[in-house]
């Protein structure tokens, strides 16, 4: 592989290949991602019906939303820069009877290698993950088709986001495993936006996405602050 196309934090990598056997523990240390699971899921299939469609989910770890977008009747690439993660998604699907390929790649790997184009591609949870993040996105522009649809899950940049999802969630009542973020990489929707609009892509939606760990719930509104979901639709 070129250099210039591991967008990869080694130490990001790292941190979650200690978690591989947690991804489908329901009361592990990734819970949270079992109850946003499902709001997650319908936000995407209710904008982009992918029953049918094709859909790459980058960064998809050990395969909870890849899974559930094939239960809906998606044709589903899971790609993943974590092996120790695809390993897991891949004995799952197996485990599950649930037809997905898996790869282990970076989306910029993925895309000099494979000229495919998809009509859904989704990214959760990953952006604030990388070192370059519009360089994913310019991957992802790279593999949608004209028209195509793309669902960003982040994290958004100011006091307010830094309380929840570190301070309150990783030290406080511990809901995910400590250094799991980095403020400095959380990304307001204001600068997601402009990078995705440079790629000619136009900004369908945005929505806050929030978790209330006292009744486990998830919903989503209108309200941006800490967690969010952006839909975007590719123009060329």
């Amino acid at each position: 592989m070129q250099e210039q196309t591991e967008n990869i934090d080694t130490d990001e990598l790292h941190k979650f290949a200690l978690l591989a056997d947690e991804w489908w523990n329901p009361a592990g240390s990734l819970k949270t991602l079992h109850v946003i699971n499902p709001v997650r899921l319908n936000y995407i299939d209710e904008a982009a019906s992918i029953q049918n469609k094709t859909v790459l989910d980058i960064g998809c770890g050990g395969g909870l939303l890849s899974e559930a977008m094939a239960d809906k009747g998606g044709i589903v690439t899971g790609l993943d820069a974590n092996e120790s993660a695809i390993e897991v998604a891949r004995e799952h699907a197996s485990q599950s009877s649930v037809r997905i390929d898996y790869v282990h790649a970076t989306a910029e790997q993925y895309a000099e290698e494979d000229n495919k184009k998809y009509d859904v591609i989704t990214c959760m949870e990953l952006l604030e993950h990388v070192p370059d993040p519009a360089s994913l996105l310019t991957a992802c522009a790279k593999m949608l088709k004209p028209g195509g649809d793309l669902f960003v899950a982040t994290l958004n940049r100011n006091a307010r986001s830094y309380a929840a999802s570190i301070l309150a969630a990783e030290y406080i009542l511990g809901l995910l495993p400590k250094g799991t973020h980095d403020y400095a990489k959380f990304i307001k929707p204001s600068e997601l936006s402009r990078w995705l609009r440079k790629m000619d892509f136009t900004i369908v939606d945005i929505s806050g996405m929030h978790y209330l760990p006292v009744v486990n719930h998830c919903f989503l509104n209108n309200d941006p602050s800490v967690n969010y979901l952006l839909h975007a639709r590719s123009s060329s």
